[in-house]
């Protein structure tokens, strides 16, 4: 039988509080909702890492292709591309919104509605290249929630 000593209970303490700090946060987690045979909608939300990461996949069983976007004027226009990874520095909460950095969910088989969930496996690396893999449930909300609509992008889906 394991007997706790106090420094036994104390390195335990410390040993479960530095992986808890090694976890990420995912809060307001939200998908915008679509509209018949739309293809594409965008999906948002709050990161903050305990340590410095970054997020380097995304995946959803809604669809095969989730992609991570960034928006970003190029003189005077507003872009958007795609990028492999999102840093995620200690302590500090990185937003995922409209215009901004967000999850993409394309070729879409069926209509997202208000109040439908959508599931989302977020995978987080820490600074040695351990991953960690975060399950959410993303509400759909209305079309016209988040921030004024985006621009276009060049395909012709909005989000």
């Amino acid at each position: 039988m394991l007997k706790f000593t106090p420094a036994l209970l104390t390195l335990s303490i410390i040993v479960g509080s530095s992986a808890a700090q090694a976890q990420v946060s995912v809060k307001d987690a939200w998908v915008r909702a679509t509209v018949a045979q739309q293809k594409a909608t965008g999906a948002f939300m709050q990161l903050t890492a305990g340590e410095d990461g970054k997020l380097v996949a995304i995946s959803s069983a809604l669809t095969p292709v989730v992609e991570l976007h960034e928006m970003a004027m190029d003189k005077d226009v507003m872009k958007m591309r795609q990028i492999a990874t999102l840093a995620l520095p200690a302590g500090k909460t990185v937003e995922l919104k409209p215009g901004g950095y967000h999850v993409m969910l394309l070729d879409l088989k069926t209509q997202l509605k208000p109040g439908d969930s959508v599931p989302l496996s977020l995978v987080f690396e820490d600074k040695a290249g351990k991953r960690q893999t975060v399950e959410v449930k993303a509400e759909v909300r209305a079309l016209n929630a988040g921030a004024a609509a985006a621009p276009a992008a060049p395909d012709g889906h909005q989000h």
